[in-house]
């Protein structure tokens, strides 16, 4: 049986069959999957996020997973929240001698729970975001450097983190804020790798398939049940274009190619997200996605068992 803090982490970008493997290995390891997606959190949004239930069903045994169908759309869910939840689910499955598995391709959210980040408490503050969407990164950098020391690089390797870092600042100044205070875990990574070319068929043919299954319908309801346009196009990408197109922005094609093109800019983002972990130095076992399933688990299971026999987090 697992002790606590040993954690399985399988990440990798979208499109790459991260929950079927983890299933799998949960299947194999009397484990229970907490997911690290910043949008499966969200009721209702099932087919743009890619929940696939069906995918924790075993043989006819279902895994548990949790962290999936938590808030109702429309809440500004943030990662202070995924941080309190996760540690919260995690520390139940632990003390119930189930192996916990991380599964996901929202970096900032494994990273702050694997890491035990000290993540601030500051609501969002949309007024403040449209006006700093205005300046370039150049000038966005300096305003954070005139409202703290810019020791970690982290907070402007990215636009939105960048704006999002300033928002904190800003919001500290005013007001007392709350500071989550976390260990650091005990964690191996494993990430789902294909080449790009793979990569980019695979989201292509996902994309088309869920268009063609139900996906414009469920953002279609999500509009006729007082949902705004605004709320949906905050969530990015499938929620973001199909509701232009819902509402005559844009036409079918312009929908399609514009999210087609949309969604593999996201896996690339992804993809650098992973590497600048790698960078700040975690060791993610890239295992490759070609390979059968049995194949990956095998792989995985080795390695696993490798680390905890040499006490060596690999």
């Amino acid at each position: 049986m697992p002790e606590k803090e040993e954690l399985i982490s399988i990440l990798g970008a979208t499109a790459t069959g991260k929950t079927k493997i983890a299933v799998a290995l949960a299947n194999d390891l009397n484990g229970e999957i907490l997911s690290a997606d910043s949008r499966q959190v969200y009721r209702k949004m099932d087919a743009g996020t890619g929940k696939d239930i069906e995918d924790y069903t075993v043989s006819g045994k279902k895994i548990p997973y949790h962290l999936i169908d938590i808030v109702d759309v429309g809440y500004k869910y943030n990662v202070f929240e995924y941080q309190r939840d996760f540690y919260k689910t995690y520390n139940d499955v632990c003390s119930r001698n189930r192996q916990p598995i991380l599964c996901g391709g929202s970096g900032m959210y494994i990273e702050a729970v694997v890491n035990g980040y000290n993540m601030p408490e500051a609501p969002a503050n949309y007024k403040l975001r449209a006006e700093f969407e205005k300046h370039s990164d150049d000038e966005l950098i300096n305003i954070l450097a005139s409202l703290k020391h810019l020791h970690n690089k982290t907070d402007y390797d990215s636009r939105k983190r960048l704006i999002r870092a300033i928002e904190i600042e800003t919001f500290r100044k005013e007001n007392d804020i709350k500071i989550s205070k976390y260990e650091k875990l005990n964690n191996i990574y494993f990430g789902i790798i294909f080449d790009t070319v793979t990569r980019r068929k695979r989201i292509t043919e996902r994309l088309d398939y869920r268009l063609k299954n139900g996906m414009i319908d469920e953002v279609k309801h999500l509009l006729e049940n007082d949902i705004s346009a605004d709320d949906l196009i905050y969530y990015g990408l499938e929620y973001k274009f199909i509701t232009l197109y819902l509402v005559g922005k844009l036409n079918y094609d312009e929908m399609r190619q514009q999210l087609n093109i949309a969604i593999h800019r996201f896996a690339k983002r992804q993809m650098t997200w992973f590497r600048g972990m790698e960078r700040r130095g975690a060791k993610i076992n890239w295992i490759d996605g070609h390979l059968p399933i049995a194949e990956k688990i095998k792989q995985i299971k080795n390695i696993w068992n490798c680390s905890k026999s040499t006490n060596v987090n690999v």
